[in-house]
């Protein structure tokens, strides 16, 4: 077993880290946003300088863009595909160098997870769930969203309290349980199998982080597929019974195929909020006149959501793979190569935002950043999440108006994903008697 897990590091991760090792020693920035954790926890100046240099810039492994034009007809292109996708796409000795090391658990970036694969399988699974998020569905969990706001407000009795742990965190992923019908109580259980298994969105994965986000899916996996057993015996109205019907009465699903959907939609469902909320309440509480706009005029808190995704995106990059020779907003691409489309540069770009650098909640087109990806694979969850964000934000600092960190809060070590683990906060006894 420990040859075989060895062996899909080694091909999914290991080789990938040796040779991006070499190019970060050699100084090219793109090897340097991926393995640098000092640039990564400070990506700005590294994309300003990756957009100065072109706008599809070739590192000898992937082209890489921080141009919002790019990126956005790299998203939307047909003739671009998700890494991952049909092994048609991958060579031989690769098809035959992955067969031996074996499936291992699921995860969000293999197939059949909805991030790896393209039409129709995409479009078959979509259609199972899209309903539960559309905006009615997510103006319904509104009043919901609110009220577990404030019973873990309540429970912050101070002086001193972790943001991320005691809020941002539970709030989102509680939501995210009653909605599929999976135990509330167990919600701390998913943050840590969420946060192992978002480790694997990342390639060049040490050995060490390959094994605990290994561990994590397959618990999780484990976990879910005794589940489906006690959804069969108790069916309700939410989405994993309605998964699991499509699964065993219709046939439409497999066993994978099923157990893949729900676990992506259990750990999306928080994964980006609690980034969303721990990204939001850091800028605010560092920038007090964009807070006080909002004190002002409550009706801006919407598009100051719309402004932390764009400023600091909880997603910082995805990527494509050509299906065909294309063109992207005038840039060439050959069939095979893969694009690496870095969110939260093109979110900079100072060409679509002024004076992209500053966090201004009054932005006017802050909403035009691509902080959910676009095309067929735009977020599903964004309405959802946007709404839990100006839920959460807003009650949060309602709350407590005078609410400060208590030293720097702690970055996630990610480089997809970009959010904190930590964010000790004081709660003065005016504020916690607000």
């Amino acid at each position: 077993m420990v040859v075989r897990q060895a062996i899909r590091w080694g091909i999914r991760h290991g080789l990938i880290r040796r040779a991006v090792g070499r190019r970060m020693a050699a100084g090219e920035q793109t090897a340097q946003l991926m393995l640098d954790p000092a640039i990564n926890a400070e990506p700005w100046a590294a994309y300003d300088a990756l957009r100065a240099t072109g706008r599809l810039v070739d590192n000898g492994i992937v082209l890489n863009t921080a141009h919002h034009d790019v990126a956005l007809a790299c998203l939307r292109s047909p003739d671009m595909g998700v890494v991952g996708g049909p092994s048609g796409r991958t060579p031989a000795a690769l098809r035959y160098a992955v067969a031996a090391g074996g499936r291992g658990p699921l995860g969000p970036v293999t197939p059949p997870s909805m991030l790896a694969v393209d039409a129709p399988d995409h479009t078959r699974y979509r259609k199972l769930v899209t309903r539960a998020f559309t905006a009615r569905a997510v103006a319904r969990l509104r009043t919901r969203t609110e009220e577990v706001a404030h019973g873990l407000l309540d429970a912050m009795t101070g002086p001193r309290a972790d943001l991320i742990d005691d809020y941002a965190a539970l709030l989102p992923a509680t939501v995210i349980a009653e909605m599929l019908g999976a135990p509330v109580e167990m919600r701390r259980q998913f943050l840590e199998w969420g946060a192992g298994g978002a480790l694997s969105l990342d390639a060049g994965l040490s050995w060490p982080d390959f094994r605990r986000s290994e561990r994590d899916l397959a618990a999780l996996e484990s976990w879910m597929l005794g589940h489906f057993e006690h959804v069969r015996r108790n069916p309700g109205d939410n989405i994993l019974s309605h998964l699991v019907h499509a699964h065993t009465e219709e046939g439409v699903l497999s066993t994978d195929e099923l157990t893949s959907i729900a676990m992506l939609l259990l750990a999306a469902g928080f994964e980006t909020t609690v980034n969303l909320i721990g990204n939001g309440t850091a800028l605010l509480t560092a920038h007090p006149e964009q807070l006080a706009l909002l004190r002002e005029d409550p009706a801006r808190w919407a598009g100051a959501v719309e402004e932390v995704l764009r400023h600091d995106s909880p997603v910082q990059r995805t990527g494509r793979i050509a299906l065909r020779d294309t063109e992207l907003a005038g840039e060439r691409v050959r069939a095979g190569q893969a694009v690496v489309v870095m969110l939260g540069g093109a979110n900079r770009d100072p060409a679509v935002f002024t004076d992209p650098a500053r966090f201004d909640v009054t932005r006017a087109n802050a909403g035009e950043h691509i902080a959910f990806s676009s095309g067929i694979h735009y977020c599903l969850g964004a309405a959802l999440a946007k709404m839990e964000g100006e839920v959460g934000l807003r009650a949060l600092f309602d709350r407590f108006p005078d609410l400060a960190l208590d030293g720097p809060p702690h970055r996630r070590p990610t480089r997809v994903l970009r959010g904190y683990d930590a964010m000790p906060a004081r709660l003065t006894r005016a504020t916690v008697d607000a």
